[in-house]
């Protein structure tokens, strides 16, 4: 679990890095395209300015006009002293026929940048506006759209790896799971076969009694394990009753000193599976069990709103830390010396996929208690 943390962390790092580097780079592709606009843009108001000197009349300017209609890349306006717009070029055609699309980029020209000015020979003064060429505002957005695509298929990439992951993990859950199943089962079609016989011996009715509740009870671990790895059926039942029993049994193998409360007065009904969802609030409960370590109080409490059930159940145990509590529906997870880990992701996998409902830390306080929280969908 910590090395895929590191892994993750790594791996946005050095996106991070990738990131950076390029917009870097960029930036000062930008700047210096910029820079060579700008002085391109002199040029052309010198010649300009050529342009409009009496005394240049007589003289062949046609290099002059050449540098003039060079210029097919950078938007200009050329305005009088009084900010008359006398001359405009490389504009979209159909939007300079729009009323007042020039005055718009002229108002744009004048808040991005200084004019060029220059004096013609009645000594007023022209002044010459321009914004970046297309090719320079495409450039700036390049990167952005690049990163941009770059994570689109990042994510892509992630999330079909989480399937793919998923999918595998889900077929070895099925696996072990049946197998287990199977397993259980073979030496409990012995037992079965032993208590026949004890029953039918005088004197030992009570063993016997005592050994057919515990082989019922492996009957019912064995079945669950076989539901899990395949769509189970759900019913229409009432989950008061389910809650209850789950309630009493786990209440019968814990110490005297937990203070019991079952918070359920009305008939719930919900569609689920009735052995799987009782192994889920016993999963639960004995997480709560563990956690008040023998001594303090354990609350099961369910409400209905907006054709959705709660179920709560709260412990007065020692809590959980803040940072695990992303973690602790994870495989693995675990705060006991000896365990598994795998109880929590149990009660995910069967509340969320097969039931479609949810299950989550509502609250936890250290060394004052944890509420968990299963959300169904009333039938």
């Amino acid at each position: 679990m910590k090395q895929n943390k590191t892994n993750k962390t790594l791996l946005l790092l050095s996106a991070l890095v990738i990131g950076i580097a390029t917009l870097w780079f960029t930036n000062g592709l930008v700047k210096d395209i910029k820079s060579e606009e700008r002085t391109k843009v002199k040029i052309w108001a010198k010649a300009t300015e050529q342009t409009t000197h009496i005394d240049n009349l007589d003289e062949d300017i046609s290099f002059v006009f050449e540098v003039i209609n060079h210029n097919n890349t950078i938007p200009v306006i050329l305005t009088d002293d009084l900010g008359k717009i006398l001359y405009h070029k490389n504009f979209p055609f159909k939007k300079v026929e729009k009323e007042g699309y020039l005055n718009r980029q002229l108002f744009l020209m004048k808040a991005s940048s200084e004019p060029i000015v220059f004096e013609y020979a009645d000594g007023k003064e022209n002044r010459i506006y321009y914004k970046d060429s297309i090719i320079l505002t495409r450039l700036k957005y390049f990167p952005y759209v690049i990163l941009l695509v770059v994570a689109l298929f990042i994510l892509i990439g992630y999330l079909a790896f989480s399937a793919s992951r998923k999918s595998e993990q889900n077929k070895v859950w099925a696996g072990m799971a049946r197998e287990t199943a199977h397993q259980i089962g073979t030496p409990l079609s012995s037992l079965m076969g032993w208590v026949a016989l004890l029953q039918v011996k005088p004197g030992v009715d009570d063993i016997a009694l005592e050994m057919n509740k515990d082989i019922l009870r492996l009957q019912t671990i064995a079945e669950r394990f076989s539901k899990i790895g395949s769509q189970p059926e759900l019913s229409n039942v009432n989950i008061s009753k389910v809650l209850e029993r789950s309630f009493n049994y786990m209440k019968d193998r814990s110490s005297v000193k937990v203070n019991y409360n079952f918070d359920v007065n009305s008939a719930f009904f919900a569609n689920i599976n009735l052995q799987l969802f009782a192994w889920v609030i016993e999963n639960i409960l004995r997480n709560a069990i563990d956690a008040v370590q023998q001594k303090g109080s354990i609350r099961l409490s369910i409400k209905e709103e907006n054709k959705k059930i709660f179920v709560d159940i709260t412990d007065s145990g020692k809590g959980i830390k803040p940072s695990q509590l992303k973690t602790v529906f994870e495989p693995g997870f675990t705060t006991k010396k000896r365990g598994w880990g795998l109880g929590l992701s149990l009660v995910k996998r069967i509340v969320e996929d097969y039931h479609k409902g949810q299950v989550f830390v509502l609250c936890s306080e250290l060394n004052k208690g944890t509420t968990f929280r299963i959300i169904l969908n009333k039938a």
